[in-house]
């Protein structure tokens, strides 16, 4: 079970780890130990709340396809133990980034005082280039 929050569990039967060889350099170690890990996780069949499912399916992240499955490559660490820990924290704070409501946006204006202080200000610059001009006669 991945505990994503106090009252939000994820079970493993939902998370795909699979072992794959890493990419990049390491030496003979790379070409004969797949230490790096690929999770996938489907978010409509998951077990979250309707709300997560569509915040997460609504972001425009990289690793989330069109098929609504999150797809985590974990190749930063020698072993595939510590890969497997990376992905499942990097899947639990992404579920955890979208769990915070978002607030929503107040329209403000400025006030009268702010637009008169950046028309004069901007009144102000034009004097001092019209002072940089050359002279005629």
């Amino acid at each position: 079970m991945l505990r994503i929050s106090t009252n939000l569990y994820l079970s493993d039967s939902e998370i795909e780890l699979n072992a794959i060889r890493s990419q990049g350099a390491g030496g003979q170690n790379v070409n004969k130990v797949s230490s790096a890990i690929h999770l996938r996780f489907d978010i409509t069949a998951s077990s979250l709340p309707e709300k997560y499912k569509h915040r997460l399916l609504a972001l425009q992240d990289h690793r989330i396809n069109n098929e609504g499955v999150v797809v985590i490559k974990a190749q930063q660490h020698r072993t595939r133990d510590r890969n497997r820990t990376d992905a499942l924290e990097r899947l639990c704070k992404l579920v955890q980034n979208v769990m915070t409501e978002p607030k929503k946006r107040i329209t403000t204006r400025p006030s009268r005082a702010a637009k008169r202080k950046r028309l004069d200000e901007k009144t102000r610059r034009g004097q001092t280039k019209e002072l940089r001009k050359k002279v005629l006669d």
